[in-house]
């Protein structure tokens, strides 16, 4: 195995683990939200633009099917609100549903929200609500299912946690198929402080279980981002029959999938775009009712997410995109909104490592080649 000189010091690598094959259906709904490939030959100014390598972006939703999982299409990975907009989100979600039509029973759900309605005094909770409706409707015209993002807009109008409630009943009593509802933490988007109508995610989640269970029918699952796993197992525990909990939790994700006495998490989380053949080979292991294996193959994986999601954890995105440039699934490590800038090469170099000793890097030759590049570009060479 080839040896890396990294800042702190000669590393070698001990290269890539063979991973049981991944043989669905798994015991386990799992969907990877997916991060896309910016185009760096196209004109633009890279900090305003979102041109996107429509070819290499596709074709890593193709390589998450090939693995069993399913995607979950222009999700906060994918840059969404950040960098990605509703006008190229809707193209990303159209592109990624026809290409679905070659993966017989692939999975997919896209994310409606209202991030085409900016944020401001004016902005009114009917707005919030048309602002929904018009992304709902476009998601379902396209034949695809909804999940229902967390708005930047309501959580800025809402007033008290009666207007989420209503905002969400408007919505909920008009899908055509039962979504997934959203809860974004504000360690993800600090513009989401306060969702439900509290700063208290205990509270506020009092308005989201009265919410889920007035249209338990419409509602097929709730995925929680709070990186806490205890808040996410007390909701868990208080759903309706048949509405599932979709971890969002990228600290303690292998515990919560693995599940307890009183039941488990399915996934739908942006770890799992760097890490997918390690998840599908974990899947397959649990089919088999082999949580130790379970265990061994996903137990290196959380040190790697724990650092690509540590705070300022909005810029996990970052890690992400490295990951997939590491491991050849594009040719740069170029993001849309210039955010590959977000992190340091100490936090790149730790990430390196941490990637390698979960045995997922693939080629380990090519990503010493292309981690000697980005050390030479940060003078660490």
């Amino acid at each position: 195995m080839p040896t890396i000189k990294l800042p702190e010091g000669d590393y070698t690598l001990k290269g890539p683990r063979d991973f049981p094959k991944a043989t669905p259906p798994f015991p386990r709904v799992a969907l990877a939200a997916a991060h896309v490939v910016a185009d760096t030959m196209a004109e633009q100014d890279p900090w305003l633009d979102a041109k996107i390598d429509w070819d290499r972006t596709i074709a890593f939703r193709k390589h998450l099917w090939s693995l069993g999982l399913g995607v979950a299409e222009a999700m906060d990975t994918a840059q969404r609100g950040m960098g990605l907009d509703w006008t190229a989100a809707q193209e990303l979600i159209r592109r990624s549903l026809d290409a679905m039509q070659d993966h017989p029973g692939a999975v997919m759900a896209s994310g409606a929200g209202t991030d085409h309605l900016a944020p401001g005094p004016d902005v009114t909770v009917d707005d919030v609500i048309r602002a929904y409706e018009e992304q709902c409707e476009a998601v379902e015209a396209m034949g695809g299912r909804i999940i229902l993002m967390a708005s930047r807009a309501l959580a800025k109008a809402a007033k008290s946690p009666a207007d989420y409630e209503r905002v969400y009943d408007r919505i909920l009593s008009q899908v055509k198929q039962p979504v997934v509802i959203h809860w974004l933490g504000e360690m993800f988007d600090p513009a989401l402080e306060g969702y439900w109508g509290n700063h208290d995610h205990m509270a506020a989640m009092e308005t989201a279980l009265k919410v889920i269970h007035a249209h338990a029918d419409k509602v097929d699952g709730v995925k929680v981002s709070l990186l806490d796993d205890q808040k996410e197992i007390s909701m868990r525990r208080r759903l309706p029959k048949g509405v599932r909990m979709y971890t969002g939790d990228d600290f303690n994700y292998a515990e919560l999938i693995a599940g307890d006495s009183h039941g488990y998490s399915d996934a739908l989380l942006g770890i799992f775009d760097p890490i997918a053949p390690a998840v599908g080979g974990a899947l397959a292991s649990l089919a088999k009712n082999d949580l130790s294996t379970f265990h061994d193959i996903l137990a290196p994986t959380v040190p790697l997410s724990r650092h690509i999601f540590k705070a300022p954890t909005r810029f996990y995105k970052t890690g992400v995109v490295f990951m997939a440039w590491l491991n050849g699934h594009q040719d740069h490590f170029v993001m849309i909104g210039g955010q590959q800038s977000t992190r340091s090469i100490r936090h790149f170099s730790e990430l390196f490592r941490l990637a390698d000793k979960a045995g997922l890097l693939r080629d380990p030759d090519m990503a010493v080649a292309r981690m000697r590049n980005l050390l030479a570009l940060h003078g660490a060479a």
